[in-house]
């Protein structure tokens, strides 16, 4: 089976950042993307939970998007405009999917 090159870029960022994050991916042109709860982690701050919150509003997400590899500048972009004042993580890694033409 034929493999393309593309690009995934995982983004974890605060629960109440996910719209405005998606609406600035959009306006750049990113067509799909996956939004996933985090359940909890550790970083600078030390660890932290989702675990015993009523709200959203303390927890994060990750918004996953695979782009091709030309498309991956705009998106990150887009994505650190919302990103840079606020909790988040940016990642980027090499991957193969199988239609290219739904990226």
């Amino acid at each position: 089976m034929q493999t393309h090159a593309a690009k995934r870029v995982e983004i974890i960022i605060e629960a109440p950042m996910e719209e405005r994050l998606t609406r600035a991916l959009a306006k750049a042109g990113v067509t799909g993307f996956t939004v996933l709860p985090v359940l909890g982690g550790s970083g600078r701050s030390g660890r932290w939970s989702r675990e015993g919150q009523v709200s959203r509003a303390g927890g994060m997400v990750a918004v996953v998007c695979i782009v091709r590899p030309e498309r991956v500048d705009t998106l990150l972009d887009a994505a650190f405009a919302v990103v840079e004042r606020h909790v988040g993580v940016v990642s980027i890694t090499d991957c193969q999917v199988l239609r290219a033409e739904r990226f």
